[in-house]
């Protein structure tokens, strides 16, 4: 049987934030990425980041004129980080993954599937299904997000976490995990 059906319960979730190039999984890229290892208590137990190199014609493309310009345009601090990032620290793509196979190695068993968090985690998993596909086959068909949290406590209660948007990889994943304590110690 597929381990992703028979590993139900974890002991540690696995938190991701990517920032791209864009919103479309297809047209844009991965220009970072960061992931946090936590229990149950969400401790973390372990981090990971990384700066994937994007060709700057793609970048420009769909960065400045692209349909993901005018976010960017209105942060743009945020924007010359990344491509700053991107063109001094970048690395392949394929070494990001092995590096990424490697982090799920040492925190999580080989027989493991192992569960994915964060916020609006379905777009980050449409890029990691496009880009790296070895890592994705490591991952649960299941996934927590924190998003869907907002969604129930901002309409049904009426109730907002006020999020930092920092729009990085390891600070919007901590920012995650707080909104997710956030709502848990309402529901007690």
């Amino acid at each position: 049987m597929d381990k992703k059906l028979t590993n139900a319960r974890q002991d540690k979730i696995l938190w991701i934030d990517l920032e791209m190039t864009g919103l479309d999984p297809i047209e844009d890229r991965i220009l970072e990425i960061a992931a946090i290892v936590t229990d149950w208590k969400f401790n973390e137990l372990a981090t990971y980041e990384a700066a994937v190199k994007v060709g700057p014609r793609l970048v420009e493309k769909r960065m400045f004129k692209g349909p993901s310009a005018a976010f960017y345009d209105a942060h743009s601090a945020n924007r010359a980080e990344l491509v700053k990032q991107n063109l001094e620290h970048g690395r392949s793509g394929r070494t990001i993954e092995n590096e990424l196979l490697a982090f799920l190695d040492e925190h999580f068993p080989g027989d493991t599937a192992v569960l994915l968090a964060g916020n609006s985690i379905h777009m980050d998993r449409r890029f990691i299904i496009n880009e790296w596909p070895r890592f994705d086959a490591r991952l649960h068909y299941r996934m927590l997000d924190v998003s869907a949290w907002k969604v129930v406590f901002e309409g049904k209660f009426k109730t907002r976490f006020a999020k930092p948007n920092a729009h990085r990889a390891l600070s919007d994943i901590r920012g995650s995990i707080e909104e997710l304590k956030y709502y848990l110690k309402r529901v007690k």
